[in-house]
């Protein structure tokens, strides 16, 4: 039997509340499953430095990994060094002594690079000699990949453009699930759109959604709109952004997990509003799969990256950044909601499952045509 190696150098999140939480966890089980229907052996190594070193030092002396077909690795928005703890690691030299024992014994190594937002400042919080020495220690680590791995996996083929490490660069964005969507009707002629996301940062661009929303519901209600938040970060609005929900008519729930998707069934179709920027342009919401996943149509802005995944197959409408070309998205939406979904249904799952971003890893770190 063919075994691969699932090597995450950190702790899996047992209560994941985001989406680079998630990921992680959806990778781990979709190469389980392709696994178990391959007879391919998925071996994992995770958790602390410590953790880590001792799994590694069992499965050699048991010569499980003598014969790795390929390895996939993630890191994360830290360094891989300081994920431990305090970011303080007990045995600093693991993943070096994990990937040379790969590099030795030829088995090809791909990482899913998750970001670059230590190269912007304008994202990056750290200021003065603790931000020198971070992005130092971020710049040792592409070199390290790059030493180490065959193939760079990225959240789209933009961010490439941002990532210092010369090895082959391969789009591998956030997978969606089958979930054999029963819609609720309503029969009152509104179409229903939600937003589920971040409020307190104007870069979600909210706000913008509901000046479009205004100019679409101007003559006649097109639209009622839901928002999906954080109850604390609705808390903590200024009481004339909070108002503007209400005169708006605009419904504000606090939800997650299953009775978010129960209200997911009730809605006609869905907003990511970002403003544009460069590093919007080559990230992808995990929300973008999760609204897909439950078969809602997509207005987002045209940022690069977001933006190639759904006018590629017809999943929604792109508009630009700006109330009135966003209204006019709403107004078309409305009443072509049906032809997306239906674009969703035929190709979402097959294209971009988790299951299918296993087999783009296979390909790539195996060299078969992609």
């Amino acid at each position: 039997m063919k075994s691969v190696l699932v090597y995450y150098p950190f702790a899996l999140s047992e209560n994941p509340n985001s989406g680079s939480k998630l990921r992680p966890l959806e990778m781990k089980n979709a190469f389980h499953a392709w696994g178990m229907e391959n007879d391919v052996n998925i071996i994992m190594i995770s958790g602390t430095t410590e953790q880590r070193e001792q799994q590694f030092n069992d499965l050699v002396s048991s010569g499980k990994l003598e014969k790795l077909w390929f390895c996939y690795m993630e890191n994360q928005t830290i360094p891989l060094w300081l994920t431990d703890p305090g970011h303080k690691p007990k045995r600093p030299f693991i993943d070096r002594k994990v990937l040379r024992y790969l590099k030795e014994k030829s088995v090809p190594v791909g990482v899913f690079y998750r970001d670059v937002y230590w190269k912007f400042d304008e994202l990056y919080s750290l200021k003065g000699l603790k931000k020198t020495i971070m992005q130092a220690i971020y710049r040792k680590e592409e070199k390290f990949y790059e030493k180490y791995c065959d193939v760079i996996f990225l959240p789209s083929d933009a961010m490439g453009e941002y990532v210092d490490i010369a090895k082959r660069k391969i789009a591998l964005p956030p997978g969606g699930k089958a979930k054999g969507i029963s819609k609720k009707g309503r029969d009152d002629g509104r179409s229903r759109g939600i937003y589920v996301g971040g409020i307190n940062n104007e870069d979600y661009g909210l706000f913008l959604l509901l000046d479009a929303l205004e100019l679409a519901n101007s003559q006649k209600i097109i639209c009622d709109l839901t928002v999906v938040c954080r109850e604390e970060e609705f808390a903590n609005l200024p009481d004339v952004k909070k108002n503007r929900f209400a005169e708006l008519g605009v419904q504000v729930k606090h939800l997650s997990g299953e009775p978010l998707n129960e209200l997911y069934k009730e809605m006609d179709y869905a907003f990511i509003p970002r403003y544009r920027s460069t590093y919007n342009d080559f990230s992808v919401p995990v929300k973008l799969v999760e609204y897909l996943s439950n078969e809602l149509p997509v207005i987002a802005t045209f940022c690069e990256a977001q933006k190639e995944i759904i006018e590629k197959d017809g999943y929604g409408l792109i508009c630009a950044d700006n109330a009135e070309d966003m209204s006019k998205a709403i107004l078309s939406m409305a009443v072509n909601t049906e032809k997306f979904r239906h674009n969703i249904q035929q190709s979402f799952v097959e294209k971009h499952s988790w299951k299918a971003r296993v087999k783009k890893v296979k390909s790539a770190l195996l060299k078969e045509e992609l």
